[in-house]
């Protein structure tokens, strides 16, 4: 007689956790391995996909930060990324099939150089065929995968910092920062051509998110291992959800402005306050993301926490 699998007893759950993805699975396996099978938080999401042959930052955001989950998606990243020169591939990364090889010629440093320059800054890329962006409602890669012929739109993106960390006579080893929507596939595909030879993609690791820079990452072994001592030892991986703010000024207020902005409404604070701001109870509890103009505080997103103190950080 086969046993009933146990259901999971989720919980109201409310933080942030840097996880460093493991190679080889999906950033919503990685997800899910999390939030059910470790945290049980009842509400989860990430912010930002990896490919399964990415490892790295992947921040991990469970019930009032997922709130936050589309200002971290557009934030600016880092890579370190590796690439191999001489073949491109179909995916544009060495899961794919090669579909040219070509000799890598002798590059200089100063003709190196001058490809880098080129992808640096506003630019104007075309994603792989195999992603998750969607067309006519439905992600390329479904349609790659099928076998159809994919028009894949352009996109203009931005590219802050492309610099040689590391090479050899077929392969580089790249830093790269970059915002919001940049493909790095699409980064060496791009470079490769420019260079004559082809390149793609063979190893990519995410370092930073802001306004996490110098994140102290966990993995999911980490994680396991501190759930196997207890909820606290668990619950001490687990960031607050102001931690998402990380960088922008502070607002206290006490109780009673405290009180009307949690009922939604606008209050007079000092005038020369500008610009978005993270606004705590005096307990250090995260009440909005507001946004000072003139004098008063407008609320741009809400968040219903507990107490400083409860489970829910």
């Amino acid at each position: 007689m086969s046993k009933k699998k146990s259901r999971i007893r989720f919980r109201d759950l409310h933080g942030i956790v840097l996880l460093d993805k493991p190679l080889g699975v999906s950033s919503n396996e990685a997800l899910q391995i999390v939030r059910k099978g470790i945290f049980r938080a009842e509400k989860g999401g990430h912010t930002g996909a990896l490919d399964p042959l990415a490892t790295g930052l992947l921040p991990l955001c469970f019930g009032e930060a997922t709130k936050l989950a589309g200002m971290l998606l557009g934030s600016r990243k880092a890579y370190l990324a590796e690439c191999k020169l001489g073949a491109t591939t179909s995916t544009a990364d060495l899961e794919g099939d090669v579909v040219q090889e070509r000799p890598v010629p002798a590059l200089s440093e100063e003709a190196l150089e001058a490809a880098l320059a080129r992808l640096r800054g506003r630019i104007t890329q075309v994603p792989p065929v195999y992603s998750a962006i969607k067309v006519d409602g439905e992600p390329l890669y479904v349609k790659a995968r099928r076998g159809e012929a994919v028009d894949v739109p352009s996109r203009e993106v931005e590219v802050h910092r492309l610099d040689l960390v590391s090479r050899t006579e077929d392969s580089l080893t790249l830093y790269v920062e970059c915002g919001s929507g940049t493909y790095v596939r699409s980064l060496a595909v791009d470079l490769g051509e420019d260079l004559g030879c082809g390149a793609h993609l063979t190893a990519l690791r995410r370092l930073w998110v802001d306004p996490f820079r110098e994140p102290a990452m966990v993995t999911v072994e980490q994680l396991k291992a501190a759930a196997e001592q207890g909820d606290d030892a668990l619950l001490a991986l687990l960031l607050p959800v102001s931690a998402g703010l990380a960088g922008l000024p502070e607002l206290r207020l006490d109780a009673e402005r405290a009180a009307a902005v949690s009922q939604g409404q606008q209050i007079a604070i000092d005038p020369s306050l500008a610009g978005p701001l993270a606004v705590l109870a005096e307990d250090g509890r995260l009440l909005i993301l507001g946004n000072a103009v003139e004098g008063k505080l407008h609320i741009a997103r809400g968040f219903n926490l507990p107490a400083v103190g409860g489970e829910g950080r």
